[in-house]
């Protein structure tokens, strides 16, 4: 759908947790996966896509991107748990 955006994390193979934005996480998965995604995740993969977030603006999904890159990975780890429980 046009107007839908979203935040995902990824969880590294090293296990760090990579928090991005993208109108469409599969093909993102895809440019990280053949190194050519963001600087952070080259040399980590291969990687579990482990939460997804839709919302219906660009402006929303960065906002909410980088609420999420402020959080410790405690509270990370926590929304990925709930996000396991609703799927």
């Amino acid at each position: 759908m046009a107007n839908e955006h979203f935040v995902y994390m990824l969880k590294c193979h090293d296990d760090t947790l990579y928090t991005g934005y993208a109108v469409d996480v599969e093909e993102r998965l895809k440019v990280h996966e053949s190194g050519k995604g963001a600087k952070y995740t080259r040399g980590r993969g291969p990687f579990e896509l482990v939460y997804v977030e839709v919302l219906t603006t660009k402006g929303d999904a960065l906002r909410r991107e980088i609420q999420i890159k402020k959080l410790q990975r405690k509270d990370k780890l926590a929304l990925i748990h709930a996000f396991k429980k609703e799927g």
